[in-house]
């Protein structure tokens, strides 16, 4: 799967509304547990928030000499004050990734989310990746651990970190260099579940063949939006030897 595409999807997807693990899925209005802006009676919202299950439908395409863009919205509403929409721009080079939230209510509203980007790779245990030295980290499979990234990442098993970092980060597979830029993002989560933890849609043989490195607003970086404000969330994949 790393010799083509930059983005792994499973070969066995559960049916719709099972959540695709794989591409770019989209999570929001909260990361994870969190449920900063769920509106749910007891804060049950659904792991990730809503989005990612959501139908969307495709507004606008427009083709043109530098690639593709394409604008998204969901079918239906899925927060009472906040309404987002997504952007993409690809072409041979590049893939740039944007969720626009618009606050269209009348009072504050904390939020978070990801783009939560499974990168196709030749095996996410003999990955390195460049740009986080000296960043601090939480690691959720220490309970959320404070720590200190000594060196450049390299992965060699299970791991779930959220870096407190906006740099720019280069992802290098043994084969192939990555550049991963954000935007909007002072997270970084870097994640695999490991050999013995993968979901129960990755089979064991294609289990190592992906790693997720998300642009994200976490805990670490929530974002608070007023009434009529906006809030950009981006991720930019593109070869290293183009950059």
């Amino acid at each position: 799967m790393a010799a083509g595409g930059w983005l792994w999807v499973t070969p066995t997807p559960q049916d719709p509304p099972g959540a695709i693990r794989g591409g770019i899925p989209l999570c929001w209005p909260w990361f994870a547990d969190e449920h900063t802006a769920d509106e749910s009676a007891d804060r049950s919202g659904p792991l990730h928030g809503p989005a990612r299950k959501a139908a969307w439908r495709l507004d606008a395409v427009d083709k043109h000499e530098e690639g593709v863009e394409l604008h998204l919205s969901p079918e239906s509403r899925l927060h009472s004050q906040l309404t987002p929409r997504a952007v993409i721009q690809a072409n041979a080079n590049r893939l740039h990734v944007e969720l626009i939230t618009e606050h269209t209510g009348e009072t504050p509203v904390k939020m978070s989310g990801a783009l939560h980007t499974y990168l196709a790779v030749t095996d996410a245990f003999g990955c390195r990746l460049e740009g986080l030295p000296g960043a601090r980290y939480l690691d959720k499979l220490a309970g959320f651990a404070e720590r200190e990234q000594q060196g450049e990442l390299g992965v060699r098993g299970a791991l779930d970190r959220i870096y407190h970092s906006n740099a720019e980060l280069t992802l290098d597979d043994g084969n192939r260099r990555l550049r991963i830029a954000r935007q909007g993002s002072d997270s970084a989560v870097v994640w695999h579940p490991g050999d013995d933890a993968l979901p129960a849609d990755t089979p064991a043989e294609v289990g190592r063949h992906f790693l997720c490195v998300e642009a994200a607003n976490t805990r670490l970086d929530p974002v608070w939006l007023v009434p009529g404000a906006q809030h950009l969330l981006g991720t930019t994949l593109s070869r290293a030897e183009d950059a």
